[in-house]
């Protein structure tokens, strides 16, 4: 299943943020710790790139990853001398306290009355903007809530008279290329309901803890896993919570957004869907798959010529 979600306001935002680019000094962009590159932004990269900001790469929610996958990510994204990389989380006010202190670092020549630093807080939906705006300002000016694209509007504020900060709303981009990105995107609840089966995505959720964390499966839902797909663990999940529907099915939905909500929550454990080096090869087996394709696509339209052509010899 290809998971895709854009929904107008974005490219609103899009459009807004490529504008306001010009003017800011640090892009502080939010990603969720359990999956750093599924959900960075290739528009933030671009736009900021462009404009040759600096980035504070917040991986939020290592409360929810695991810790070993999250330092290999940080490692990771420093290779690049453009980029500083913090893991967090907004729940821990030290935390959070040292965020201005890092952008401040990425931009020393800002940061007095007649120059105010100025950042733009950005990322996908869901990763935790607003909240961390909420909490670097000590007070709600940002809204929030556990769905996707809360945040549908651009503000400005001042934190004091030497910073300023940019919310965004959360922006996906128009194309995943990798289904498993759509995936995990939409397991870690930062694309709408309306734009997935939640069946299939705890299905593919369920395969990629087996390969990664099957002692956490084992030790939550009390079965043993082995030998089992994501369709089995899912229904094993049914079976152990006594999930059925009228005439005495075992009810798959219920078991699905239950094993969602785990993950979610941190109930399963601190988990990481991907780390550089899984990612690097998703990577590789993709860009073979789209080789294939391509070939595939080329070899058929060339057939479709050769016949047009005998076609046209044999009026």
């Amino acid at each position: 299943m290809a998971i895709q979600w854009f929904p107008g306001h974005m490219n609103a935002a899009k459009k807004k943020a490529a504008e306001q680019m010009a003017d800011v000094d640090v892009v502080i962009e939010v990603v969720d710790a359990r999956l750093p590159q599924a959900s960075t932004n290739p528009l933030v990269e671009e736009l900021r790139k462009f404009r040759s900001k600096p980035c504070l790469k917040v991986l939020n929610k290592i409360d929810l990853a695991d810790p070993d996958a999250t330092n290999a990510w940080i490692r990771h994204f420093e290779q690049d001398s453009s980029v500083t990389a913090y893991a967090m989380t907004t729940k821990k006010p030290s935390d959070v306290a040292k965020v201005i202190d890092k952008a401040r670092a990425l931009a020393p020549h800002r940061g007095v009355p007649t120059k105010p630093l100025r950042m733009m807080i950005m990322g996908i939906p869901n990763v935790g903007k607003s909240t961390l705006m909420n909490a670097l300002l000590k007070r709600r000016v940002a809204k929030v809530g556990d769905e996707p694209a809360v945040t549908k509007t651009q503000q400005k504020i001042y934190l004091d008279m030497n910073t300023a900060i940019i919310d965004t709303p959360g922006l996906l981009w128009p194309k995943i290329e990798m289904p498993s990105d759509g995936l995990a995107l939409a397991a870690s609840h930062a694309i709408g309901a309306n734009a997935l089966i939640e069946e299939e995505v705890a299905e593919w959720l369920a395969a990629e803890l087996l390969k990664r964390y099957p002692q956490l499966l084992a030790a939550r839902y009390g079965y043993k896993t082995e030998g089992m797909d994501g369709i089995a663990v899912v229904e094993g999940i049914a079976q152990k919570r006594g999930y059925r529907v009228r005439g005495g099915d075992w009810d798959y939905e219920k078991a699905s957004h239950m094993l969602l909500q785990d993950y979610r929550s941190g109930a399963l454990g601190r988990i990481s869907l991907e780390t550089p080096e899984s990612r690097a090869a998703a990577l590789a087996v993709f860009a073979e798959q789209e080789r294939v394709k391509a070939e595939a696509a080329a070899a058929k339209a060339a057939e479709k010529e050769a016949e047009r052509m005998r076609g046209k010899r044999g009026t």
